[in-house]
Protein backbone atom coordinates (compact mmCIF):
# COMPACT_ATOMS: atom_id res chain seq x y z
CA UNK A 1 0.00 0.00 0.00
CA UNK A 2 1.08 3.58 -0.60
CA UNK A 3 1.33 5.85 2.45
CA UNK A 4 0.66 9.58 2.33
CA UNK A 5 0.52 12.20 5.09
CA UNK A 6 -2.73 14.17 5.29
CA UNK A 7 -3.41 17.13 7.55
CA UNK A 8 -7.12 17.73 7.88
CA UNK A 9 -9.61 19.99 9.62
CA UNK A 10 -8.48 23.58 9.16
CA UNK A 11 -10.00 27.00 8.61
CA UNK A 12 -9.40 30.07 6.46
CA UNK A 13 -10.80 33.60 6.37
CA UNK A 14 -13.92 32.13 4.79
CA UNK A 15 -14.90 31.18 8.36
CA UNK A 16 -12.86 31.79 11.51
CA UNK A 17 -9.26 31.20 10.38
CA UNK A 18 -6.75 33.96 9.71
CA UNK A 19 -5.13 32.74 6.50
CA UNK A 20 -5.86 32.17 2.83
CA UNK A 21 -5.76 28.92 0.89
CA UNK A 22 -2.42 29.96 -0.59
CA UNK A 23 -1.05 30.36 2.95
CA UNK A 24 -2.12 26.82 3.75
CA UNK A 25 -0.44 25.52 0.61
CA UNK A 26 2.78 27.37 1.44
CA UNK A 27 2.78 25.91 4.97
CA UNK A 28 2.12 22.43 3.59
CA UNK A 29 5.15 22.70 1.30
CA UNK A 30 7.38 23.60 4.24
CA UNK A 31 6.01 20.86 6.49
CA UNK A 32 6.23 18.17 3.81
CA UNK A 33 2.67 16.83 3.99
CA UNK A 34 1.16 15.29 0.86
CA UNK A 35 -2.40 16.57 1.16
CA UNK A 36 -4.52 18.96 3.22
CA UNK A 37 -8.28 19.06 3.69
CA UNK A 38 -9.71 22.53 4.37
CA UNK A 39 -13.00 22.50 6.30
CA UNK A 40 -14.42 25.96 6.81
CA UNK A 41 -17.50 26.29 8.98
CA UNK A 42 -20.83 25.89 7.19
CA UNK A 43 -19.55 26.82 3.75
CA UNK A 44 -18.27 24.60 0.97
CA UNK A 45 -15.75 26.96 -0.58
CA UNK A 46 -15.39 26.48 -4.33
CA UNK A 47 -12.43 27.07 -6.61
CA UNK A 48 -9.46 26.03 -4.45
CA UNK A 49 -9.38 22.25 -4.75
CA UNK A 50 -6.43 20.90 -6.71
CA UNK A 51 -2.68 20.46 -6.79
CA UNK A 52 -0.47 23.36 -5.71
CA UNK A 53 3.14 23.33 -6.88
CA UNK A 54 6.35 25.01 -5.71
CA UNK A 55 9.47 24.10 -7.66
CA UNK A 56 9.79 20.33 -7.27
CA UNK A 57 7.16 20.11 -4.51
CA UNK A 58 3.43 19.64 -4.80
CA UNK A 59 0.55 19.26 -2.38
CA UNK A 60 -3.05 18.23 -2.99
CA UNK A 61 -5.61 20.55 -1.42
CA UNK A 62 -9.07 19.09 -0.92
CA UNK A 63 -12.10 21.05 0.24
CA UNK A 64 -14.54 19.72 2.79
CA UNK A 65 -16.74 21.40 5.37
CA UNK A 66 -17.30 21.52 9.12
CA UNK A 67 -21.04 21.68 9.63
CA UNK A 68 -22.90 22.62 12.80
CA UNK A 69 -26.15 24.28 13.77
CA UNK A 70 -25.36 27.99 14.00
CA UNK A 71 -28.71 28.67 15.65
CA UNK A 72 -27.84 26.54 18.65
CA UNK A 73 -26.09 28.01 21.69
CA UNK A 74 -23.62 26.56 22.52
CA UNK A 75 -22.90 25.14 19.09
CA UNK A 76 -22.54 21.41 19.72
CA UNK A 77 -22.41 18.50 17.25
CA UNK A 78 -19.82 19.61 14.71
CA UNK A 79 -19.49 17.23 11.75
CA UNK A 80 -16.54 17.01 9.35
CA UNK A 81 -17.81 16.31 5.84
CA UNK A 82 -15.55 15.11 3.03
CA UNK A 83 -16.38 14.35 -0.59
CA UNK A 84 -20.06 15.29 -0.58
CA UNK A 85 -19.67 17.87 -3.40
CA UNK A 86 -22.65 19.91 -2.24
CA UNK A 87 -23.54 22.37 0.49
CA UNK A 88 -25.05 20.58 3.48
CA UNK A 89 -25.16 23.25 6.18
CA UNK A 90 -28.92 23.63 5.71
CA UNK A 91 -29.35 20.20 7.32
CA UNK A 92 -27.29 21.02 10.44
CA UNK A 93 -30.24 21.30 12.84
CA UNK A 94 -30.76 17.52 12.87
CA UNK A 95 -27.44 15.63 13.14
CA UNK A 96 -28.87 12.29 11.98
CA UNK A 97 -30.51 13.85 8.94
CA UNK A 98 -27.24 15.65 8.20
CA UNK A 99 -25.34 12.35 8.30
CA UNK A 100 -27.97 10.77 6.06
CA UNK A 101 -27.63 13.60 3.56
CA UNK A 102 -23.84 13.18 3.52
CA UNK A 103 -24.25 9.50 2.66
CA UNK A 104 -26.82 10.26 -0.05
CA UNK A 105 -24.37 12.77 -1.56
CA UNK A 106 -21.64 10.10 -1.69
CA UNK A 107 -19.55 11.65 1.06
CA UNK A 108 -18.02 10.46 4.31
CA UNK A 109 -18.24 12.16 7.69
CA UNK A 110 -16.59 12.21 11.10
CA UNK A 111 -17.79 13.50 14.46
CA UNK A 112 -15.51 16.47 15.07
CA UNK A 113 -13.75 16.99 18.44
CA UNK A 114 -16.06 14.66 20.42
CA UNK A 115 -14.66 16.20 23.62
CA UNK A 116 -14.02 19.93 23.32
CA UNK A 117 -14.13 21.42 26.83
CA UNK A 118 -14.61 25.02 27.82
CA UNK A 119 -11.64 27.28 28.45
CA UNK A 120 -12.99 29.91 30.83
CA UNK A 121 -9.84 32.03 30.80
CA UNK A 122 -10.40 32.68 27.09
CA UNK A 123 -14.22 32.70 27.08
CA UNK A 124 -14.28 29.49 25.04
CA UNK A 125 -17.40 27.36 25.55
CA UNK A 126 -17.71 23.57 25.53
CA UNK A 127 -18.54 22.49 21.97
CA UNK A 128 -18.29 18.72 22.39
CA UNK A 129 -20.35 16.26 20.38
CA UNK A 130 -23.60 15.61 22.26
CA UNK A 131 -26.01 13.55 20.14
CA UNK A 132 -24.75 9.97 20.60
CA UNK A 133 -27.92 8.48 19.17
CA UNK A 134 -26.67 9.06 15.62
CA UNK A 135 -25.72 6.20 13.32
CA UNK A 136 -24.04 5.56 9.97
CA UNK A 137 -21.25 8.12 10.30
CA UNK A 138 -17.79 7.05 9.11
CA UNK A 139 -15.88 7.69 12.31
CA UNK A 140 -14.64 10.20 14.86
CA UNK A 141 -11.86 12.75 15.16
CA UNK A 142 -9.88 10.91 17.81
CA UNK A 143 -7.20 13.57 18.32
CA UNK A 144 -7.96 17.24 17.79
CA UNK A 145 -4.91 19.40 18.48
CA UNK A 146 -6.83 22.58 19.26
CA UNK A 147 -9.28 20.83 21.59
CA UNK A 148 -6.31 19.48 23.54
CA UNK A 149 -4.98 23.02 23.95
CA UNK A 150 -8.19 23.95 25.78
CA UNK A 151 -7.42 21.27 28.40
CA UNK A 152 -4.10 22.85 29.44
CA UNK A 153 -4.90 26.58 29.70
CA UNK A 154 -6.71 27.18 33.03
CA UNK A 155 -5.29 30.72 33.09
CA UNK A 156 -4.17 33.32 30.57
CA UNK A 157 -0.63 32.85 31.84
CA UNK A 158 -0.77 29.22 30.72
CA UNK A 159 -2.09 30.41 27.38
CA UNK A 160 0.83 32.81 26.98
CA UNK A 161 3.32 30.02 27.75
CA UNK A 162 1.85 27.65 25.17
CA UNK A 163 1.58 30.46 22.64
CA UNK A 164 5.36 30.76 22.67
CA UNK A 165 6.11 27.08 23.28
CA UNK A 166 3.34 25.17 21.47
CA UNK A 167 5.31 21.92 21.23
CA UNK A 168 4.62 21.35 24.94
CA UNK A 169 0.84 21.07 24.40
CA UNK A 170 0.39 17.65 22.78
CA UNK A 171 0.27 14.62 25.07
CA UNK A 172 -2.32 12.27 23.58
CA UNK A 173 -5.97 12.26 22.51
CA UNK A 174 -8.30 13.39 25.28
CA UNK A 175 -8.72 10.24 27.43
CA UNK A 176 -12.52 10.40 27.40
CA UNK A 177 -12.46 10.44 23.59
CA UNK A 178 -10.34 7.29 23.57
CA UNK A 179 -12.76 5.63 25.99
CA UNK A 180 -15.74 6.69 23.89
CA UNK A 181 -14.14 5.26 20.77
CA UNK A 182 -13.63 1.90 22.47
CA UNK A 183 -17.26 1.94 23.62
CA UNK A 184 -18.42 2.60 20.07
CA UNK A 185 -16.21 -0.19 18.72
CA UNK A 186 -17.67 -2.55 21.33
CA UNK A 187 -21.09 -2.24 19.67
CA UNK A 188 -19.76 -4.26 16.74
CA UNK A 189 -19.70 -1.35 14.31
CA UNK A 190 -16.63 -0.11 12.48
CA UNK A 191 -15.70 3.40 13.62
CA UNK A 192 -12.74 4.97 11.85
CA UNK A 193 -10.40 7.21 13.84
CA UNK A 194 -8.70 10.23 12.27
CA UNK A 195 -6.53 13.00 13.70
CA UNK A 196 -7.20 16.66 12.97
CA UNK A 197 -5.23 19.81 13.57
CA UNK A 198 -8.20 22.22 13.69
CA UNK A 199 -5.75 24.84 12.45
CA UNK A 200 -6.95 28.44 12.56
CA UNK A 201 -3.63 30.31 12.84
CA UNK A 202 -5.33 32.44 15.48
CA UNK A 203 -3.91 35.81 16.50
CA UNK A 204 -3.60 36.30 20.26
CA UNK A 205 -3.22 39.72 21.89
CA UNK A 206 -2.36 40.19 25.57
CA UNK A 207 -1.38 43.80 26.19
CA UNK A 208 1.77 44.45 24.15
CA UNK A 209 2.15 40.75 23.33
CA UNK A 210 1.03 39.41 19.98
CA UNK A 211 1.41 35.85 18.80
CA UNK A 212 -0.10 33.56 16.18
CA UNK A 213 -1.41 30.53 18.07
CA UNK A 214 -0.46 27.33 16.28
CA UNK A 215 0.56 28.62 12.83
CA UNK A 216 -0.49 26.37 9.95
CA UNK A 217 3.04 25.06 9.44
CA UNK A 218 3.32 24.07 13.11
CA UNK A 219 0.05 22.17 12.91
CA UNK A 220 1.15 20.35 9.76
CA UNK A 221 4.23 19.04 11.57
CA UNK A 222 2.25 17.65 14.51
CA UNK A 223 -1.03 15.65 14.49
CA UNK A 224 -1.62 14.10 11.06
CA UNK A 225 -3.65 11.29 9.56
CA UNK A 226 -1.52 8.86 7.54
CA UNK A 227 -3.54 7.17 4.80
CA UNK A 228 -2.62 3.84 3.19
CA UNK A 229 -3.80 4.06 -0.41
CA UNK A 230 -4.50 1.22 -2.81
CA UNK A 231 -2.25 2.91 -5.38
CA UNK A 232 0.11 5.88 -5.68
CA UNK A 233 -1.12 9.41 -6.20
CA UNK A 234 -1.38 10.03 -9.93
CA UNK A 235 -1.50 13.81 -10.13
CA UNK A 236 -5.12 13.68 -11.29
CA UNK A 237 -7.23 15.48 -8.71
CA UNK A 238 -10.41 13.44 -9.16
CA UNK A 239 -8.61 10.11 -9.04
CA UNK A 240 -6.41 11.02 -6.08
CA UNK A 241 -9.30 12.49 -4.14
CA UNK A 242 -11.12 9.19 -4.55
CA UNK A 243 -8.07 7.20 -3.39
CA UNK A 244 -7.78 9.23 -0.19
CA UNK A 245 -11.45 9.17 0.73
CA UNK A 246 -11.73 5.44 0.04
CA UNK A 247 -8.78 4.82 2.37
CA UNK A 248 -10.44 6.92 5.09
CA UNK A 249 -13.79 5.15 4.63
CA UNK A 250 -12.11 1.75 4.96
CA UNK A 251 -10.09 2.74 8.05
CA UNK A 252 -6.85 2.22 6.15
CA UNK A 253 -5.15 4.97 8.12
CA UNK A 254 -3.58 5.86 11.46
CA UNK A 255 -3.10 8.96 13.58
CA UNK A 256 0.52 10.06 13.92
CA UNK A 257 2.03 12.79 16.10
CA UNK A 258 4.92 13.61 13.78
CA UNK A 259 6.71 16.25 15.85
CA UNK A 260 8.73 13.99 18.21
CA UNK A 261 9.80 11.79 15.27
CA UNK A 262 8.34 10.84 11.88
CA UNK A 263 5.59 8.23 12.13
CA UNK A 264 5.67 7.41 8.44
CA UNK A 265 6.31 3.70 7.95
CA UNK A 266 4.15 2.45 10.83
CA UNK A 267 2.25 -0.71 9.97
CA UNK A 268 -0.26 -2.87 11.84
CA UNK A 269 -1.37 -6.01 10.01
CA UNK A 270 -2.79 -9.47 10.62
CA UNK A 271 -1.84 -12.69 8.86
CA UNK A 272 -4.43 -15.45 8.80
CA UNK A 273 -4.55 -18.82 7.12
CA UNK A 274 -6.06 -17.48 3.93
CA UNK A 275 -5.48 -13.73 3.85
CA UNK A 276 -3.71 -10.70 5.25
CA UNK A 277 -5.58 -7.79 6.83
CA UNK A 278 -4.50 -4.20 7.44
CA UNK A 279 -5.96 -1.52 9.68
CA UNK A 280 -9.69 -1.23 9.12
CA UNK A 281 -10.09 -4.78 7.80
CA UNK A 282 -11.83 -7.85 9.18
CA UNK A 283 -10.16 -11.25 9.39
CA UNK A 284 -11.33 -14.65 10.61
CA UNK A 285 -9.97 -15.98 13.91
CA UNK A 286 -10.21 -19.53 12.60
CA UNK A 287 -6.86 -21.37 12.77
CA UNK A 288 -5.25 -18.38 14.50
CA UNK A 289 -4.08 -14.93 13.46
CA UNK A 290 -0.61 -13.38 13.74
CA UNK A 291 -0.74 -9.67 14.53
CA UNK A 292 2.33 -7.77 13.33
CA UNK A 293 3.42 -4.29 14.40
CA UNK A 294 6.25 -2.36 12.76
CA UNK A 295 7.51 1.10 13.73
CA UNK A 296 9.79 3.55 11.91
CA UNK A 297 11.91 3.73 15.09
CA UNK A 298 11.95 2.05 18.50
CA UNK A 299 9.33 3.07 21.06
CA UNK A 300 6.86 1.70 23.61
CA UNK A 301 4.18 -0.42 21.94
CA UNK A 302 0.81 -1.24 23.50
CA UNK A 303 -1.51 -3.79 21.86
CA UNK A 304 -5.12 -3.42 22.99
CA UNK A 305 -8.01 -5.87 22.68
CA UNK A 306 -11.53 -4.54 23.09
CA UNK A 307 -10.16 -1.36 24.63
CA UNK A 308 -7.95 -3.03 27.24
CA UNK A 309 -4.15 -3.39 27.14
CA UNK A 310 -3.27 -6.94 26.12
CA UNK A 311 0.49 -6.76 25.75
CA UNK A 312 3.26 -4.16 26.02
CA UNK A 313 6.75 -3.97 24.56
CA UNK A 314 9.37 -1.44 25.70
CA UNK A 315 11.83 0.16 23.29
CA UNK A 316 10.92 -2.09 20.36
CA UNK A 317 10.71 -1.40 16.64
CA UNK A 318 8.59 -4.47 15.81
CA UNK A 319 6.50 -7.03 17.63
CA UNK A 320 4.11 -9.92 16.98
CA UNK A 321 1.26 -11.56 18.83
CA UNK A 322 -0.59 -14.74 17.91
CA UNK A 323 -4.26 -15.05 18.81
CA UNK A 324 -7.30 -17.17 18.10
CA UNK A 325 -9.58 -14.89 20.14
CA UNK A 326 -12.11 -12.71 18.32
CA UNK A 327 -11.98 -9.05 19.26
CA UNK A 328 -11.17 -5.51 18.21
CA UNK A 329 -7.38 -5.12 18.19
CA UNK A 330 -5.64 -1.77 17.96
CA UNK A 331 -2.22 -0.30 18.74
CA UNK A 332 -1.02 2.71 20.70
CA UNK A 333 2.63 3.76 20.62
CA UNK A 334 4.35 6.10 23.08
CA UNK A 335 7.71 7.83 23.26
CA UNK A 336 9.34 10.46 25.43
CA UNK A 337 9.46 13.99 24.11
CA UNK A 338 10.22 17.25 25.95
CA UNK A 339 10.53 15.34 29.22
CA UNK A 340 7.21 13.50 29.10
CA UNK A 341 5.73 10.24 27.82
CA UNK A 342 3.54 11.23 24.91
CA UNK A 343 1.25 9.46 22.49
CA UNK A 344 2.97 8.96 19.15
CA UNK A 345 0.84 6.62 17.04
CA UNK A 346 -2.79 5.44 17.25
CA UNK A 347 -3.76 2.74 14.79
CA UNK A 348 -7.20 1.98 13.46
CA UNK A 349 -8.41 -1.47 14.55
CA UNK A 350 -8.17 -4.84 12.93
CA UNK A 351 -11.43 -6.67 13.54
CA UNK A 352 -10.83 -10.35 14.32
CA UNK A 353 -14.23 -11.98 13.92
Amino acid sequence: MHEIIVNLHMHTRYSDGSGLHKDIAAAAFKAGVDAVIVTDHNILVQGFEGYYKDRNKKVLMLIGEEVHDQGRDPQKNHLLVFGANRELATFAENPQNLINQVREAGGICFLAHPDDPEAKAFNETDISWEDWSVQNYTGIELWNALSELKTVVPTKLHGAFYAFFPAFVAHQPIPNTLATWDELLATGNKVVAIGGSDAHALHMHMGPLHRVIFPYEFHFRSVNTHALLSGPLTGDVTSDRSLIYKAFAAGHCFVGYDMPAPTKGFRFSAQGKERTAVMGDEISAKNGVTLQIKLPSAAEIVLLKDGLPLKKWKNQQSSTHITAEPGVYRVEVYRRYLGKRRGWIYSNPIYVR
